[in-house]
């Protein structure tokens, strides 16, 4: 059988879609290739939101260029967000890619490697508005104890820094039917803990005119017996309704964390922006959240170096952290993105001035989420056990996971306690904070679950399992590479 290899990069969203392009290939006949094997097919499944986006993907195709002259039938295929905008021109500049395809037809992947097999010549398909709901596509998920679920694709929001809605489209809801339904398939396979998933998830509803969509549907969610831990990302402040705190606050499964972007902390940013909201309006709704869950952990994304920013306008974002008192944030750094309004703008920031303003912003957010994760040190967490969260547990002879505010603890193990799998739920008790993570040196005990049965099960037989990477953004985190806002920046 012809083996696989899917490269994701991105947004959960992105993350999400491979997902569903290894379940197409699987149910096609392919095979995941072995890790360290060249695959018969690569499947490239892109983003435009980064400024090196482009130099990465053909840096990677260039790689593959002379594996491709040795090996004729190896297959390359560029899908998502970058083959959306740049088309054909994948095809002009790596002619040696055999299929190009967008974000509105995955599901036509296994056709079109099939076409440029038997018509030996590259085969370009995009389609501008969305064929099929990727939902209803075959899945091959990563766990078997969290899942993405999608309620919605596309954006009708026009930040004037954020090419995605071009790229993904106008916002398609799905029915709540439909999400629940697959929520409750997930749950009966094991998973224990789903994400909704949207680019603006609180806008759910806009299709069918129903404005309390998706705070009843956070409420349906409660009623799922076994389903333990939901949460959502990313909610637009605009958007954002006290029914949706509400439905937070009065639904035991739904979690105590938010990823809610700001952007900015300057009202005439803002408005550059063009985000429909103001600092004051984003301030109140924190203090909201706050009053209805006191111990609820909230992150955000935030851009340095919008055109025309400021230092006062700058200092207005240092403010509105130190008032939000954010767990975590990610931290951009503004690149112009062909094809947005922001591209074109005035009075850009000077490069070294945006690396200056992202240093010190980062350095705040640092000390701000560390004074936050010491005031936990002490308390007793339930975590879900996580498979491949802590880079480090094998030398510090520790196990990772999250708790319920999606903080990261790594956690010790008893000598003679048989250790947890990932799926299961761990009580521990945090003795060491930093600004990114929590550590557990106390342990208190473990809960089996169904969703670590599944995991198990998963061991005997990885390629037939289903299961979701959850993918959540880490708290604290800050990424590495300058960016313009990722699709999920809301």
């Amino acid at each position: 059988m012809r083996t696989y290899e899917v490269r994701t990069y991105g947004c959960q969203m992105n993350v999400h879609d491979s997902e569903r392009l290894r379940g197409l290939l699987e149910d096609a006949g392919y095979v995941r290739a072995p890790e360290g094997d060249q695959a018969d097919v690569v499947v490239f499944n892109t983003c435009a939101v980064r400024e090196n986006a482009d130099n990465k993907l053909y840096g990677n195709l260039g790689h593959l260029a002379p594996v491709k002259a040795k090996k004729p039938d190896l297959q390359i295929a560029v899908g998502g967000c970058l083959a959306q905008k740049d088309k054909a021109s994948i095809v002009r500049k790596a002619p040696w890619v055999d299929v190009v395809f967008g974000t509105h037809n995955i599901g036509s992947l296994p056709v079109l490697l099939e076409r440029a097999r038997v018509e030996q010549e590259s085969q370009v398909e995009i389609l501008e508005s969305l064929e099929v709901f990727p939902s209803t596509l075959p899945t091959r998920r990563e766990s078997p104890y969290s899942a993405w679920v999608s309620v919605s694709v596309g954006c009708n929001n026009t930040c004037t820094f954020c090419i995605v809605p071009a790229l993904r489209g106008r916002e398609k809801d799905r029915r709540p039917g439909d999400v629940l339904a697959e929520v409750e398939a997930l749950v009966a396979e094991g998973v224990l803990e789903v994400t909704l998933l949207g680019q603006n998830v609180n806008s759910y509803g806009v299709e069918f005119g129903d404005r309390y969509a998706f705070s009843k549907l956070l409420r349906a969610c409660g009623g799922i017996d076994g389903l333990e831990r939901v949460r959502f990302t990313s909610p637009h402040p605009r958007d954002f309704t006290a029914d949706v705190i509400e439905a937070m606050a009065e639904t035991p499964n739904v979690m105590p964390s938010l990823h809610m972007p700001l952007q900015s902390g300057s009202d005439r940013v803002l408005k550059a922006m063009r985000r429909s909201y103001r600092r004051d309006r984003y301030l109140r709704i924190i203090e909201d959240v706050r009053a209805a869950m006191p111990d609820a952990a909230i992150t955000t994304d935030i851009i340095v170096g919008f055109p025309g920013e400021t230092e006062e306008d700058f200092q207005g974002t240092l403010d509105v952290v130190r008032q939000a008192r954010f767990a975590g944030a990610f931290t951009f750094q503004y690149s112009k993105r062909p094809g947005t309004p922001a591209e074109s703008m005035e009075d850009q920031v000077p490069r070294d001035v945006v690396q200056d303003r992202y240093e010190r912003l980062v350095a705040l957010q640092d000390d701000v989420a560390w004074d936050e994760n010491k005031a936990i040190v002490g308390r007793s967490l339930e975590v879900l056990v996580a498979e491949g969260e802590g880079r480090k547990d094998a030398a510090t002879h520790r196990l990772s996971g999250r708790a319920r505010d999606n903080r990261l603890v790594h956690f010790a193990l008893p000598e003679g306690v048989d250790p947890p799998r990932p799926g299961d739920l761990a009580t521990v008790e945090v003795t060491y904070a930093a600004p990114h993570h929590l550590v557990a040196d106390v342990f208190g005990a473990v809960r089996r679950t169904r969703a670590g049965d599944a995991w198990e099960r998963a061991q005997d037989a990885p390629a037939a399992t289903p299961g979701v990477m959850l993918g959540m953004p880490t708290i604290g985190a800050t990424p590495l590479e300058p960016a313009a806002g990722g699709c999920q920046a809301g």
